[in-house]
């Protein structure tokens, strides 16, 4: 899943969604979303820690707000980096009236929140903030979530190793694991 090259865009894009999969049911889901053409724009890492600018501070309250778009949606880990965000988005099967939305929708809410309140700011009304796609992982197993838990929490600590740092010094044994966790079953 990971040879996708996360942020990269490709010349012919491919669909990275699993076929006949329902993104809508019940389970937890670990997102990578990049932001345009890889564009530092969240902020900086400094002595392992990530230091939000304006725009990182506006993408923080714009995950944190989708609480308030989808009641079946319970979000878990998250952290932004210079140019991209990791997050762990879990769909709760919940008795209610209401339709789930499918992780496609939630993501389009984050992302088109997002980038209207930091285009708003910066006065560049329509300039795109994403990229056009988001990279996602069905989540399996407890193991695997916490082991993405601790992954996510520990992201800037990690960013020489991070593939969207054009500085990286090797490979994370995180992405070599998860691109082998893809390929289990899923419930």
């Amino acid at each position: 899943m990971l040879d996708n090259e996360t942020c990269r865009s490709p010349k012919r894009r491919r669909g990275i969604r699993l076929k006949e999969y329902d993104y809508s049911r019940p389970g937890a889901y670990f997102i990578t979303v990049c932001a345009h053409k890889r564009s530092h724009i969240f902020g900086e890492i400094a002595d392992g820690e990530m230091k939000l600018n304006r725009y990182g501070e506006i993408v923080m309250e714009c995950w944190h707000n989708l609480r308030n778009y989808e009641p079946h949606t319970e979000l878990d880990a998250f952290v932004i980096m210079p140019n991209h965000v990791h997050g762990i988005v879990v769909i709760r099967d919940v008795e209610v009236a209401t339709k789930r939305h499918p992780l496609s929708e939630i993501v389009r809410v984050f992302k088109t929140s997002s980038s209207r309140r930091i285009n708003g700011v910066r006065n560049t009304g329509g300039v795109p903030v994403w990229q056009r796609s988001y990279w996602e992982h069905v989540i399996r197993e407890q193991d695997a979530l916490n082991r993405i838990r601790n992954y996510i929490l520990t992201n800037p600590g990690r960013w020489h190793l991070d593939r969207e740092n054009s500085k990286r010094i090797r490979e994370d044994s995180f992405d070599r694991w998860l691109i082998d966790e893809g390929k289990k079953k899923l419930p």
